[in-house]
């Protein structure tokens, strides 16, 4: 009988270990997500985020402008954590804040098409950047794999208009005078 009682506290140390590495149900949702992310073309890269005191947990998704027309540079903070000191998005929708402006002023198209897109943004998405070569997500990946897709849609139209945008000022700025 002590032998059965020493080999079952053996079996239940040697296998206690290999339950604590199984993945939870909420890092198995997060590795779901980020598959399909990836599968739609979207980079998801762990770093820190444009920030004062982020809080824990955010990853940045990233979308590629295209080639031919390179995104503006700018930073979107959502309200909660943006001073009072930055300018609101709209005057009507204070959400989110600009942290840093683009040099040229949206076309009233953009701009129309960049306060739809923010409005569908998860509640838990802090900071929208964006930069020459990607449009950056800074979020608590609080969605499913299924609600993403919305998401992933608007913000590929948004990295459309906005590389459009930056086409249209390349043009200008090429054009002999």
């Amino acid at each position: 009988m002590t032998l059965w009682l020493v080999m079952l506290v053996a079996m239940l140390a040697i296998l206690s270990p290999m339950m604590w590495l199984r993945p939870s149900r909420r890092d198995r949702r997060l590795g779901q997500l980020r598959e399909h992310a990836r599968k739609a073309g979207v980079t998801v890269k762990f770093g820190k985020p444009p920030l004062h005191h982020p809080p824990a947990g955010l990853v940045s998704y990233r979308w590629l402008y295209s080639q031919d027309g390179p995104g503006p540079y700018f930073v979107l903070v959502r309200e909660e954590y943006a001073s009072d000191m930055l300018k609101p998005v709209a005057e009507d929708r204070k959400e989110w804040r600009w942290r840093i402006e683009p040099l040229r002023p949206f076309s009233e198209k953009v701009r129309d098409d960049l306060e739809q897109m923010l409005e569908k943004l998860p509640e838990d998405a802090l900071v929208l950047e964006s930069e020459r070569r990607y449009l950056t997500l800074w979020w608590g990946e609080s969605q499913s794999a299924e609600v993403f897709d919305t998401t992933h849609t608007a913000l590929v139209a948004m990295c459309e208009a906005l590389g459009k945008q930056g086409e249209d000022s390349a043009t200008a700025e090429n054009r002999p005078y």
